[in-house]
């Protein structure tokens, strides 16, 4: 029969590598989601920058092919801002 300090020894041991063994899940699982997350962010980026480039290049056209119609835009909103600052 084993001696009691053994089988504590073994149940110990035992707990202890089921632990390592969790916590390195739980590790890779986080390296998981960050990797992710980052890939996610980076392609939030790209797509901002995308955005804002079009966006831009779109007011571009429209001010070098219809300028009068720019500026009328650009007039009104302003005289908008305007009014929004001073009471009616």
């Amino acid at each position: 029969m084993p001696m009691p300090e053994d089988r504590f020894t073994r149940v110990f041991g035992d707990a202890k590598t089921n632990a390592a063994g969790a916590a390195e899940e739980v590790s890779g699982a986080a390296r998981d989601v960050y990797e992710q997350a980052r890939g996610s962010a980076d392609a939030a980026a790209r797509a901002t920058q995308d955005g804002a480039s079009s966006f831009e290049q779109a007011v571009r056209d429209t001010i070098e092919t219809q300028p009068y119609r720019a500026v009328a835009i650009a007039l009104g909103i302003g005289w908008l801002l305007g009014r929004m600052r001073r009471p009616i």
